[in-house]
This record gives C-alpha cells, structure tokens and sequence, in this order.
C-alpha cells in the first residue's frame, strides 16, 4: 500500500502531480488551502490574475487577514487549515504567532484525526526530534508508517532513513525504491549510495533511477518548463 501519491499531491489547475519536494514547487493558497504547482500560478500572474488561480479569491498581503481566514476555516474543521495553523506555532514568527511547540502537536493531532496526511507526517517529525513532546523514534515511525500506507512520500523516505540507521537495508532499499518511483531525488541517491556499498543491487539500483525518471516526464509540462 502507499505506492500511488495521494490526492493533494496532485495540482488543482493542470492536474499533474506536484514534483518533490512540493513546498519548493508549488504555492499554499490559505484561502481555499490547495496547493497550486508553480507553472500555475506564473501562468496565472501572467495572464495578470492577481487572486488565487484556484479560486480566485484576492490574496491579501496583511498578515491579521491571513489569519482571521486561517481560523475560520479551523473552526469548521477544516483538516489542512488545522495542519496549516499547527506548522505556524511549530515555525513561529509567522502570522504574528509565536512558536509553541506544543500547541503545534495539540493542532497536528487534531488534523491527523480528521485525516490529514501532512499532519501524520509533521507528528512523525516530533516526535524524531522531541518538538513539543517526549522524543520516541518508535512512535515516530508508527506515525510516518500510518502516512506512508497512504502515499506521503515525505514519511516513506523518512521510514527508509530509519530503518537504514537500524542495519534494515533490505527494507530501507525497497522503501527508498517505492520514493524514488515517485519522484524522490534523494532515495535515488541513497540507493546509489548503498549499491556502492554493497547494501543494495545492481538490479534495485537500475529499476529506482529508471523510475524516478519515469516520473519525472510525468511531471512535466509547458509551463514547468518555462
């Protein structure tokens, strides 16, 4: 299971799954809460579309506004606003919040509940790094496990450094196999890096590089491109 990328993965507007690592790819609109891959959103601001290209809603630059629209979208338990007001207090400074490790865990426990996969992942992280709770690399791996089954590529990878740093290579590789096949850069790399080791084959090594290019080509489009 958690081969295939989930549903937000995937851009609203031209329909094509959002290379990885998303945030460096793609724009978070808090308005509507999807995630618009950058060839959108500079089509749009060519066309000179100054919303949301999702759904055209003006942007707004002032911070208060932000986050009036960010709470009302928590309050009618939106599971992505959730998530989204969680990774504010874990960063702080953003939206005027400070960083409140705690109250960020509080938030991604909510929208894990109501089924969020970046939040499943953001709980993964921590607990790895002990952020806001009692670090636990077992429950941290039941978190990135619970994400991965259902196609986070973020959490897979992290399950595959994990298993790696225990002396599983077998299940490492074939973790790092399924992200490289979905468009993961580093499990390529990390499989290369095996191989050479002796940790991996040559045979795992061919199928993860011809699947992370089969991906992406898949990814790519004219306004990608430009």
């Amino acid at each position: 299971q958690g081969h295939e990328r989930p549903e937000g993965d995937f851009c609203p507007i031209c329909t094509l799954p959002i290379p990885l690592l998303m945030d460096e790819h793609s724009v978070f609109n808090v308005c509507c809460m999807k995630r618009v891959c950058v060839g959108c959103h500079v089509t749009a601001l060519k066309r000179g579309m100054k919303g949301c290209p999702f759904c055209r809603r003006p942007l707004s630059k002032n911070e208060a506004d932000v986050l009036v629209l960010l709470q009302a979208r928590v309050v009618k338990k939106d599971q992505e606003a959730i998530n989204f007001l969680g990774e504010r207090y874990s960063h702080g400074g953003d939206l005027w919040l400070q960083k409140d490790a705690r109250k960020a865990v509080a938030l991604w426990t909510e929208a894990a509940e109501l089924g969020s996969l970046k939040a499943l992942y953001n709980l993964g992280v921590a607990y790895d790094l002990g952020e806001g709770v009692q670090q636990d690399m077992a429950k941290a791996a039941e978190f990135y496990t619970k994400a991965a089954m259902q196609g986070h590529a973020g959490s897979r990878y992290n399950l595959g450094c994990y298993e790696g740093v225990k002396g599983n290579h077998d299940r490492a590789a074939r973790h790092h196999l399924i992200t490289a096949k979905m468009g993961y850069e580093a499990s390529v790399q990390i499989i290369k890096k095996v191989f050479v080791r002796g940790d991996a084959t040559k045979e795992q090594y061919a199928e993860a590089l011809r699947g992370y290019q089969d991906s992406v080509e898949e990814m790519k489009s004219h306004d990608r491109d430009e």
